[in-house]
């Protein structure tokens, strides 16, 4: 919370969130900068910052009315309080449009019930975007998005997930069990929330990309430094032909990744079409990530293999960024459908 605190008053809880509500303004491509740079330091207060700024501040600001501006979005900017996003269930994960989870229409608005996954900031944040099936005849197409406050009764958390990296930041089961909510607390229009979804999430692999970027970018100096102290043949191993081949690889693969996240960023800042660029950035991005923690532990030996040294975390950290936000299977579904859509163009 601490952390979250700091981040927002210097900007970071919602950093292109405009002015007029509080926020700096900022585009796309200064969130990914500052996105790469926490993160090199720590990933799990970039996931914070990223889920707060794309999956929850992101959907508000494109869907969300002035009203839902003044109590959902203005409040979120400062890092006091923090959103989730609650897409993922128990019975779904890269099927989205296969929701369990039932809004049933009622006098005053919605009843909502059923289960969220592997929700970031489950127990930190003080509201969800939740997406919830309205009318289960249209399929995904009668899937609906909602704000929803945590402290509204019928809404509980389940255990803190105990994970394999991110470990800073909580993950969890959100529980709805007939939890009402007023006709004023849905988002965008009924039937929308797949489309709402879809769009958030787009916009949210720029955000890890950055994320993963750091995480490669920690390996890299971690690699770095430790090749050009550790002696071997009486010269340090940054001179071995080995070393400097991997070192060649993390940097030309990272700066390969960065220049085409940004590029990403660059489109979306200018209302240009985006979808594709950023699922290739993110799926570069984070397969980087994986390649250099991995390269890094190499370079360390057996100091990459134990906790004295950064390099076993961002192996951790790395490993989960071709998964969340779109794995890298889908990332590849995306890429190649917008590819033959704009060929047969």
């Amino acid at each position: 919370a601490v952390v979250s605190t700091q981040s927002g008053h210097y900007g970071r809880g919602g950093m292109v969130a405009p002015e007029e509500l509080g926020g700096p303004g900022m585009g796309y491509l200064a969130y990914a900068v500052a996105m790469e740079e926490i993160s090199r330091g720590c990933a799990t207060t970039g996931v914070i910052m990223s889920v707060n700024n794309s999956l929850y501040l992101g959907p508000l600001l494109a869907h969300g009315t002035h009203q839902q501006h003044l109590d959902y979005v203005s409040p979120y900017l400062d890092g006091t309080h923090i959103g989730c996003f609650c897409l993922s269930e128990p019975g779904n994960g890269s099927d989205a449009g296969a929701a369990s989870t039932i809004a049933t229409k009622t006098e005053s608005g919605y009843s909502i019930s059923g289960s969220k996954a592997w929700i970031t900031n489950g127990y930190e944040s003080e509201a969800c975007i939740v997406f919830a099936t309205t009318d289960k005849a249209l399929k995904h197409k009668g899937i609906s998005a909602f704000v929803v406050p945590k402290r509204m009764d019928g809404v509980s958390l389940g255990k803190k997930e105990d994970k394999l990296g991110i470990r800073g930041s909580s993950t969890c089961v959100i529980n709805f069990d007939n939890c009402d909510i007023p006709e004023e607390n849905l988002l965008g229009k009924p039937g929308m929330g797949f489309k709402i979804a879809m769009s958030t999430l787009d916009g949210g692999r720029i955000g890890i990309a950055a994320q993963a970027l750091g995480i490669a970018q920690a390996s890299l100096e971690c690699a770095v430094s430790y090749a050009q102290q550790r002696n071997a043949f009486n010269k340090p191993i940054s001179r071995l032909q080995t070393i400097q081949n991997k070192l060649a690889d993390m940097e030309s693969r990272i700066w390969s990744a960065r220049l085409l996240n940004w590029h990403a960023a660059r489109l979306k800042d200018e209302g240009h079409r985006f979808i594709k660029e950023a699922a290739m950035a993110k799926l570069v991005a984070s397969e980087t990530a994986t390649f250099c923690a991995h390269q890094a532990i190499q370079v360390l030996g057996g100091m990459g293999y134990v906790s004295d040294m950064p390099a076993e975390r961002h192996y951790r950290d790395a490993r989960i960024t071709e998964i969340y936000e779109g794995t890298s299977e889908i990332q590849r579904l995306v890429i190649a459908g917008n590819l033959l859509k704009e060929m047969e163009e």
